[in-house]
């Protein structure tokens, strides 16, 4: 996959053959992009949530999940629970920083209703900082054998009323 200094990024929704790309997008994005925050145990029990991809599938197809798409392959994808909540959002390390994740996070914004709020991992916390999100607490999660940390972030958006 080569980067261009403005990549073509299209979004649309999810369907349930994605899945098991999407799958790989999650443990390739916590394999090579969070190793500064987390040990490889820690990581391999968070990858490990998609391992059912039953499971998995489930999980996205249960909200509003947008799919990110560089020449017609997905290379990220978001979930948003409620109108509120951003649940999954992962971005294929080989474009980790080419403008996916904010191509994402931007329609997300859009639709959500007058606030957002993210259990932000240790490595996303300054994406959702950049944003305008604030730290609300910090959080210890089982998950597996281990315990990984996140922070509780929240955002009011401008411009939009209370949420219907």
């Amino acid at each position: 996959m080569s980067a261009r200094a403005n990549p073509d990024i299209k979004l649309r929704p999810f369907l349930p053959q994605d899945t098991p790309l999407l799958a790989d997008i999650f443990r390739a994005a916590i394999e090579e992009l969070t190793e500064d925050d987390y040990n490889p145990a820690q990581q391999e029990a968070w990858a490990s949530a998609a391992d059912d991809l039953e499971a998995f599938a489930v999980r996205l197809g249960k909200h509003l999940a947008l799919i990110a798409t560089m020449e017609g392959s997905p290379v990220g994808f978001i979930s948003l629970d409620a109108p509120t909540s951003i649940d999954l959002f992962y971005v294929h390390p080989a474009v980790a920083g080419h403008g996916v994740g904010a191509t994402l996070y931007d329609a997300v914004e859009k639709l959500s209703a007058a606030r957002l709020s993210v259990e932000a991992s240790d490595t996303a916390r300054e994406f959702f900082a950049h944003r305008g999100f604030s730290s609300e607490q910090r959080n210890s999660v089982s998950v597996g054998n281990e315990w990984l940390s996140n922070t509780t972030m929240k955002k009011k958006l401008a411009g939009k009323g209370a949420a219907s």
